[in-house]
């Protein structure tokens, strides 16, 4: 692993050492997947916006050394699979007026295929698109319907990337925003420029998303929510409450608030021209702090490890509790920062206490990444994209002492643990073929999967078609 992390160091490096020598050259084009290419163009004078995508990944690992397993491990015989999502995007402005803009929202989406191993076994896996309870199977299914409410606070209107999220190609420089609805909360919150797209970026969920972050969701990533955002010129705050899941990873929701909810907030502070701040000249950057608190029914590690030992249950088992709302809180930041015409670095960094049972997104306590990308436009492809980043995902000792004596959570699980922290490398490259159409090849290097160097390393290769109508 030493040698892969410093291959990404060094890449990294190389990066800096451009920005260094056009240290005074911004590009407008410098802000990526901005307006990337789509079969179909879509106006920004319109009312309404209709749109869609199809992601299809297929992933192959090869056999590694795997002397036991269970029913939540990562198969050691070697495995190839396929998922595809497909969603289509429809909006419509019901109110045009910027200062007081409204949207409504109505997506329908479609997963379907496989997970590597039913998406079980790796805390940072390898596959966001994948839903884990597969006997869901592809119906569609409705993924948001929510309003998008703008309220300026000043007649300064400032340009905006239209999205399916907000339809406005200007808004007000000083403004708040509400959205309310069925919605997922990464679509909103805990965003990176470099790191969150897994159609056209990463793919790896504990890069996509911070790993620590339990957010709110059923287990195909949504939730029924409230986001308020207060934008002004150098920053942003968000806070949002969210409905939680009946049970772990479960496909319905909790609407006893007082019972189960999730509390988030997070503060966005950007650097760069038109702001206070320049980190690098002519460069534009940020950095983003995010809080949350969850209460729902969510065993404790500690308690169910000592109900075991005490013989009280035959297996370490984190359900097997009396109905009892209990609080899991956290912490996150990430960054990104242009360093040339055409890189970008990025970082994150989580945590949460570690103590309560992991419900909702992935069973990690503590995670750490950095890395970049690179445009290839001084090559003539504009639309390409290279990116390479580390992540390093961790454990409490709780959780680490449930799993080694048998437990299993809702991804992991071999039966026994020789505690490692997982330790991710993935390299990207995407590449525009035509319109709406690209290919990506992504490689995944992954050494103690599921927190056990017993098991291990996983080579995981990955070629993804994705299209943009």
């Amino acid at each position: 692993m030493s040698k892969v992390v410093l291959l990404l160091l060094q890449v990294c490096l190389s990066i800096c050492l451009a920005a260094a020598q056009h240290p005074s050259e911004p590009s407008p084009e410098s802000t990526p997947d901005e307006g990337a290419p789509t079969f179909f163009p879509h106006s920004d004078s319109t009312r309404y916006l209709i749109g869609g995508q199809a992601n299809i990944i297929f992933q192959a690992d090869a056999p590694f050394h795997s002397p036991y397993e269970s029913t939540n491990s990562f198969i050691g015989r070697g495995e190839y699979k396929t998922s595809l999502i497909g969603t289509i995007y429809t909006a419509y402005e019901l109110n045009k007026n910027p200062r007081y803009a409204t949207d409504g929202i109505f997506d329908v989406e479609s997963a379907g295929g496989r997970g590597l191993s039913e998406a079980l076994g790796l805390a940072g896996f390898t596959n966001l698109d994948v839903v884990r309870n597969p006997n869901l199977g592809s119906k569609p299914y409705l993924a948001r319907y929510e309003l998008h409410q703008v309220i300026g606070l000043s007649d300064q209107l400032v340009q905006a990337s239209r999205t399916s999220f907000s339809l406005q190609p200007a808004l007000p420089d000083r403004r708040i925003e509400l959205w309310a609805g069925r919605l997922s909360l990464p679509d909103l919150l805990d965003l990176n420029p470099v790191g969150t797209d897994s159609h056209l970026q990463f793919m790896n969920w504990s890069i996509d998303n911070t790993g620590s972050w339990d957010y709110a969701a059923n287990t195909r990533g949504y939730t029924d929510a409230l986001v308020a955002e207060y934008t002004d010129h150098d920053f942003t705050a968000r806070y949002a409450l969210a409905a939680m899941p009946t049970v772990a990873n479960g496909i319905d929701l909790d609407y006893a608030l007082r019972r189960a909810s999730a509390q988030n907030v997070e503060l966005e502070l950007r650097n760069g021209p038109g702001t206070a701040h320049e980190w690098l000249e002519g460069r534009k950057g940020a950095v983003r702090l995010l809080g949350f608190v969850n209460r729902a029914n969510m065993g404790d590690y500690r308690q169910q490890n000592i109900l075991f030992v005490e013989h009280v249950t035959p297996t370490p088992d984190i359900t097997a509790h009396a109905p009892k709302p209990t609080v899991k809180y956290g912490v996150a930041a990430n960054f990104d920062q242009e360093v040339s015409d055409n890189g970008r670095l990025w970082g994150q960094f989580g945590w949460n206490e570690g103590e309560h049972e992991s419900y909702a997104y992935t069973e990690i306590d503590q995670t750490m990444a950095f890395g970049g990308d690179y445009n290839m436009r001084r090559f003539g492809l504009p639309n390409d994209k290279a990116g390479l980043t580390f992540v390093t995902n961790a454990i409490k000792r709780d959780h680490q002492a449930y799993l080694a004596m048998g437990g299993h959570g809702f991804l992991l699980g071999d039966g026994k643990l020789n505690y490692a922290r997982e330790d991710i490398v993935e390299f990207y490259y995407n590449h525009h073929t035509w319109k709406g159409l690209y290919y990506a090849f992504d490689e995944q290097f992954l050494e103690h999967p599921g927190y056990n160097q017993d098991r291990g390393p996983v080579m995981v290769e990955s070629v993804r078609m994705h299209v943009d109508f």
